[in-house]
């Protein structure tokens, strides 16, 4: 195993990719399902008017919102020469939505498919030649949306927590556990009023992720745009959503980074065994799920080879 990831990793090494400059954003606008999306659209500073870039959709971890590590990485996308769209999902940061803070697959597969259409009107953008780069939950949803989406030529993952029902119940504590959560889910769903509790907290063992690093960190993930609210009529999307059962059809070119010591490694290799598709993968060693999303080491190793999957898989035909 280890001399074929080496192997992978060379040879995406040799791809030439775009050199690195600067990125700046700029403000962006476009809808899905009626609802006002807003994102950030980041060019390598060199941009010049008239030239069309292959383009990366960029998704985050659950909670989240596009100043996070979606930012994060369409910076480091654009950097190397690519057009990046970090974005706020349907009810998330400054997008609009009838239900605010809910992890919902299908309504974010949804708008991962609307982002990667928008892009093809964009002017600086080449309609051909446009990726989706998942993070951590959004992982499962970037495949999906690949998978259905005409527009989208190419899968990238990070640290992506990829579950099936087997993997949720030995995360979320067993059938019972999984069960308790399910029943919490639906009676929030059926409020006439949002329940939310906290998505992050260093003191409220009630919050959804109880001491968590990054989210709980004012210099790192806890910041101004960020909401720390989640909504408990997520967890049965959640919990039944199967990000496995992706694989088997997927049938485009995909690569993934990963760690052991990162989230669920187990989902993450059963993915990439089940896949037919095109495939490279790198191993990072001892690098946590966190540290994916902001340390500088990690997040440059991550997104050179992401940046040299994408090179490969979205060049430029004739």
């Amino acid at each position: 195993m280890k001399s074929l990831l080496l192997a992978a990793t060379a040879a995406l090494s040799a791809i030439a990719v775009p050199p690195a400059e600067a990125a700046s954003s700029k403000r962006v606008v476009f809808e899905n399902n009626g609802s006002r999306l807003v994102g950030d659209l980041y060019l390598p500073d060199g941009y010049k008017a008239g030239d069309k870039l292959p383009a990366i959709v960029v998704s985050g971890a659950w909670t989240t919102v596009k100043e996070q590590m979606a930012g994060r990485y369409a910076a480091e996308m654009a950097d190397r020469g690519f057009a990046a769209l970090a974005f706020d999902f349907t009810g998330w940061g400054q997008s609009e939505g009838p239900v605010r803070q809910l992890e919902s697959p299908a309504i974010k597969t949804a708008d991962i498919i609307a982002a990667a259409q928008y892009l093809t009107t964009r002017p600086e953008i080449d309609p051909n030649r446009i990726g989706a780069l998942g993070i951590c939950a959004s992982a499962g949803y970037a495949v999906g949306a690949a998978d259905q989406s005409p527009y989208i030529k190419s899968v990238a993952l990070v640290a992506p927590w990829l579950h099936d029902r087997a993997i949720v119940d030995t995360v979320y504590g067993g059938q019972a556990g999984v069960a308790k959560l399910i029943a919490v889910g639906r009676e929030a769903a059926a409020s006439a009023a949002p329940r939310t509790i906290m998505a992050a907290s260093t003191s409220d063992s009630n919050a959804l992720m109880f001491q968590a690093p990054y989210y709980t960190e004012r210099d790192r993930g806890l910041i101004p745009e960020y909401v720390n609210q989640f909504n408990l009529a997520s967890w049965e999307p959640w919990l039944t959503y199967d990000a496995l059962a992706l694989a088997p059809r997927f049938s485009k070119p995909f690569a993934m980074v990963h760690s052991e010591a990162a989230a669920i490694p187990e989902g993450a290799k059963r993915f990439y065994a089940a896949l037919t598709s095109t495939k490279s993968q790198l191993w990072l060693d001892n690098i946590g799920q966190f540290d994916f999303y902001d340390r500088d080491a990690p997040v440059t190793a991550a997104s050179d080879f992401v940046a040299a999957h994408f090179a490969k898989s979205l060049k430029k035909e004739g």
